[in-house]
């Protein structure tokens, strides 16, 4: 029944998800609404784990996540007068942090496996290829990044849901990158791939925790 409680939690966000997708693809004006909806209706799973979740940092960093991507969903919505995509790449950033304290203190399962090496190719790949295109971003892309491929490795020593998300975020934030500095490159289907990728990565993020944070506690 507690897993029953769960998955019915999720629900909202998969629903709220397919929809802004959707809309995003029909170039909808409601995509800017449904786009805010997605962290805190995630975060309903959370909430009703939360008198279980052990220890009680687990909660908090699961949140923080979530409340930072929010803001780093609605940055250029909540802070109008301010640049969006420094403000989103700030938020973005103490998201994965919160993220990847969580994997390194409380999720790890495993060494880190040989094939995450191919996040350290990603960045650096990345940084030669988008780094002419960048200007005066050079600095936050590539703090960012890194940030971002380290979220990705360290979720791959995690339990498999976690690691799937962590690679869907890559990808989302990888597609998102060419779309910011060479949109020129990318088809119009691409803007509905970022958020396709980018709710299935923090979906699967969040369930994997749950669940590995829940089966840890009933042995």
């Amino acid at each position: 029944m507690k897993h029953r409680i769960v998955l019915w939690a999720f629900l909202p966000y998969a629903v709220a998800s397919v929809a802004h997708v959707v809309l995003l693809a029909m170039g909808n004006p409601l995509t800017g609404p449904t786009k805010l909806a997605l962290m805190p209706l995630l975060a309903v799973p959370v909430v009703v784990s939360a008198r279980r979740l052990r220890p009680r940092i687990t909660l908090v960093l699961l949140l923080a996540a979530l409340l930072f991507s929010w803001l780093g969903d609605g940055a250029g919505a909540l802070f109008p007068g301010l640049p969006e995509l420094p403000l989103m790449l700030g938020f973005f950033g103490i998201a994965h942090l919160a993220y990847i304290a969580l994997f390194v203190r409380h999720l790890t399962r495993r060494r880190m496996p040989w094939w995450a090496l191919v996040y350290a190719a990603w960045w650096i790949a990345m940084i030669s290829v988008l780094g002419p295109h960048t200007g005066g971003l050079l600095v936050g892309v590539a703090i960012y990044g890194l940030i971002l491929g380290c979220t990705a490795a360290f979720s791959a020593r995690c339990q498999p849901l976690i690691a799937t998300g962590g690679a869907f975020f890559l990808a989302s934030d990888t597609i998102l990158a060419f779309r910011l500095f060479v949109p020129d490159t990318l088809p119009s289907w691409s803007s509905p791939a970022v958020m396709l990728t980018y709710t299935l990565g923090q979906g699967l993020i969040i369930a994997g925790a749950l669940l590995a944070l829940r089966t840890r506690e009933t042995r």
